[in-house]
């Protein structure tokens, strides 16, 4: 009995590869499936963007968006259209604002936009005037958003 004992003692724990295995494949899937070189923007349902055969990935950004009623920054309302196109046209004061504050404090963005910290995007429904979309370009420029980019939806170039 005592020979059993210890010869039971001395026998090594086999390890299970297969399980182990399984684990990491489902892990090195999900990190491939959740890292993704193209960023997609979603715009939302109230906002139809112009069509565009432009090339360039989007960025992740400050988000200043223009639906046919509001005026909102980073999916906060900030003003409505209609105040924007009655003001005189050269700076929206609340955006600027808005987009003052969020320059000290940038929240939920990439460490390499918080470097660069100069760049917003606008996405504004396509009714919107340019009168509209100058003043924001105006206001986001004195805010010190010194790159400003237009989101657009994407559609097949015409060779």
């Amino acid at each position: 009995m005592k020979r059993m004992s210890r010869a039971q003692r001395h026998r090594a724990v086999a390890l299970n590869l297969t399980s182990l295995m399984d684990v990491f494949t489902i892990l090195v899937l999900y990190l491939l499936v959740n890292q993704s070189a193209v960023e997609i923007i979603d715009p939302p349902k109230d906002i139809t963007l112009p069509e565009s055969v432009a090339e360039a990935a989007p960025r992740q950004t400050v988000m200043l968006m223009v639906s046919e009623e509001y005026v909102l920054v980073q999916s906060e309302p900030v003003m409505t259209v209609a105040e924007l196109l009655e003001g005189d046209g050269r700076v929206a004061e609340p955006v600027k604002d808005s987009l003052a504050r969020l320059k000290d404090r940038v929240i939920g963005l990439t460490t390499e936009a918080v470097a660069q910290g100069d760049e917003v995007t606008i996405m504004a429904h396509r009714t919107i005037p340019f009168k509209a979309l100058k003043t924001l370009m105006a206001t986001a420029t004195s805010a010190g958003y010194t790159k400003i980019s237009l989101a657009v939806t994407q559609k097949a170039s015409q060779n």
